[in-house]
């Protein structure tokens, strides 16, 4: 009798860390605590898991990964959860003020340019305007250049 070779072809999917993947039930195994915790969590506010077109509550690895924060804190640090909650606002202040920052800094990159641009083009001004002697008014290099010309001309 002939055995038969059958091929296993795997195709691995990949899926966006925030995308919600894992029901309720899935997500607490996977961040070791108890559905009724996540639950807790969420009326807390301390997470936002999607929801499914019927209402399912949908998990990311995002959110896992910061259920498993939230056990750190409150277990390894000794934190409550209105300290988990002020730790997440402060953070969230952090990450819009860093944000706000590099916006600035994009902002004084630009002006600093245009500052190097005005100077280049005022020194190339100051360049081509000299003092009028007699009346004491400013004209352009190249004005005083062909009034020398018209009176050579004239003289010749």
């Amino acid at each position: 009798m002939a055995t038969r070779r059958v091929r296993s072809t795997t195709t691995r999917v990949e899926v966006s860390t925030d995308r919600g993947v894992f029901m309720i039930s899935v997500a607490a195994e996977l961040a070791e605590m108890h559905p009724q915790t996540l639950r807790m969590y969420e009326a807390r506010g301390l997470i936002e898991p999607k929801r499914s077109p019927k209402g399912t509550r949908l998990y990311s690895r995002e959110d896992v990964d910061r259920l498993r924060r939230i056990q750190g804190m409150t277990a390894e640090l000794g934190m409550n959860l209105a300290g988990v909650e002020r730790v997440f606002e402060l953070e969230s202040q952090l990450a819009s003020m860093a944000r706000k920052v590099a916006a600035l800094e994009r902002r004084a990159g630009e002006l600093k340019q245009e500052v190097e641009r005005l100077e280049a083009l005022r020194r190339e001004l100051r360049a081509e305007i000299v003092p009028y002697e007699r009346g004491g008014e400013l004209v352009r290099r190249a004005d005083v250049q062909r009034f020398k010309i018209r009176v050579e001309r004239g003289r010749d």
